[in-house]
């Protein structure tokens, strides 16, 4: 099958022929008909979060179509139109008990640890597929399974709760995701903080107040639109160790900052004024749970939370098209989401 994989770190991806992999009895071979490309495909490139081993396929949002089962699968048929949880997990450690999958010691991502789906086929167990509901175009399929269900879980570790205010840094695919996910949770007000007006114009569109950080310090514009108070949640989705102090920063009384962007940098705090006066509560995020995507899937099925509306781009399953989309995200692009469809 044709693959598009990364050979070496710090260098394009390149196309080749690998063979389909074999099916386990408790595996399920998937054709894949759209792949996200997300910013953390650009950070595997780059190096900035390392994976596994080389060469490998990347690509850790994908929906597509049962091509065939192993004889211990009794969920799936071929023809089942699904979506992919990226962890592969053993299912029965304390961590998998316990609904924290992500931290299971034998636990693989999809596209990191082993091959994923910037290939026409991937193989995943059975535990780790879910249907997609005909109402879900493949292109959202796959996109919600990091960037929509992420944004999810942070709100959720965020604990916001009705009525509270929110702020989003970073509008790309994770970002648009919150906006509209923090408005289904209740969010009495929800800002969208970015330099790219194309992003902020569109999180506009999902009844975001647009605060524009090239014009000015987001957390000073924050704090006036607030008449001082701040905001209760903070969602940091970029990766840069300046907006996630500018999400700390921006936190009222008992506010919460979640950050989930990927960094190798410090962060710098000041303890007193920025944490302990206020009791604010800065939350590491990592990931999201195969737990969390039944009500991702039933939030879009019903019209809640809408990517269709310029969010997606689409590109061929071809080398020169990826590395141009990751270029993107590395550049902070006007694009939101960039999505492989082969």
């Amino acid at each position: 099958m044709k693959a598009i994989r990364l050979t070496a770190i710090g260098s394009p991806l390149e196309e080749q022929g690998i063979e389909i992999p074999p099916l386990g009895p408790r595996d399920v071979l998937i054709r894949v008909r759209a792949a996200g490309i997300c910013h953390s495909d650009a950070h595997y490139r780059a190096g900035v979060s390392p994976v596994k081993q080389l060469p490998l396929t990347l690509g850790h949002e994908i929906a597509g179509v049962v091509e065939s089962t192993g004889v211990e699968v009794h969920n799936f048929n071929a023809g089942d139109r699904v979506c992919v949880h990226y962890l592969v997990t053993c299912g029965s450690c304390r961590f998998c008990a316990n609904r924290h999958e992500q931290f299971c010691p034998s636990a693989e991502m999809i596209g990191k640890h082993r091959d994923g789906g910037y290939a026409e086929f991937i193989l995943a167990p059975e535990r780790s597929v879910f249907h997609l509901p005909d109402e879900i175009p493949f292109e959202e399929g796959a996109i919600m399974m990091c960037s929509s269900a992420t944004s999810l879980h942070a709100l959720r570790k965020a604990r916001l709760r009705p009525g509270e205010t929110v702020a989003i840094f970073g509008v790309g695919g994770l970002g648009i995701s919150a906006v509209q996910l923090a408005r289904c949770f209740g969010a009495a007000q929800v800002f969208a903080v970015d330099i790219n007006p194309r992003k902020l114009e569109l999180a506009e569109r999902f009844d975001a107040v647009a605060v524009n950080a090239a014009a000015g310090d987001p957390v000073e514009q924050l704090r006036e639109i607030t008449n001082g108070r701040g905001v209760d949640v903070a969602l940091e989705l970029v990766g840069l160790s300046l907006t996630m102090r500018q999400a700390i920063q921006s936190l009222a009384v008992l506010g919460r900052a979640a950050l989930v962007g990927l960094t190798q940098e410090k962060l710098e705090i000041a303890p007193y004024a920025e944490l302990l006066n206020k009791e604010a509560e800065v939350i590491g995020v990592s990931d999201h749970l195969a737990s969390e995507i039944p009500e991702l899937l039933e939030l879009t099925r019903s019209g809640k939370l809408d990517l269709s509306h310029g969010v997606i781009r689409k590109v061929p399953l071809e080398a020169e098209a990826v590395n141009d989309a990751l270029d993107g995200l590395e550049e902070f692009g006007d694009d939101v989401r960039a999505v492989i469809v082969p």
